[in-house]
């Protein structure tokens, strides 16, 4: 079991217990300096810095306890934003007409990066729409995929 998988078994009941939504995690690990990245939410009223820090808090102390990063590690807890990450099969369902942004762990007919529509996805892929062609993804080569929204729109929005 990858460490990303071990922490997500760990801190995934913990974080629902506490009332969020465990959105998912990045570990990156190099000689230098260990990163863990929660992401949670919160439908009804979204992430406040107060929710951060309590599930921080509570993280922590998880930690501390089970001990699963060896040595020093840095832990940010962060709402998934509108760039939201989407790391399971369920969050590509839950954004199917959002235009994504998927970045492969290996080429897919010579390309690793695809920005599209979500079309559909299942437990082993999801299907981009990109420029009129439908690209079916594996999720077990995808390496990072976000909601990719239009910024100019969002941002015109809210000052109409």
């Amino acid at each position: 079991m990858a460490a990303s998988d071990k922490l997500k078994a760990l801190l995934k009941p913990l974080i629902e217990d506490l009332g969020y939504e465990f959105v998912g995690l990045e570990y990156l690990s190099n000689p230098k300096s260990r990163l863990l990245r929660i992401y949670i939410d919160r439908d009804e009223t979204g992430i406040a810095i107060e929710d951060c820090e309590r599930v921080s808090r509570e993280v922590s102390a998880l930690m501390d306890v089970e001990d699963p990063v060896s040595g020093q590690y840095t832990l940010e807890v962060s709402s998934p934003g509108v760039e939201r990450p989407l790391f399971e099969a369920e969050h590509y369902r839950r954004f199917v007409g959002e235009t994504a942004r998927v970045m492969m762990y290996s080429p897919i007919d010579g390309r690793r990066k695809f920005k599209g529509t979500i079309v559909r996805a299942d437990e082993s892929i999801v299907v981009l729409l990109v420029d009129g062609v439908e690209w079916e993804l594996p999720l077990a080569d995808v390496h990072r995929a976000e909601l990719a929204p239009d910024l100019d729109a969002l941002f015109a929005g809210e000052s109409g």
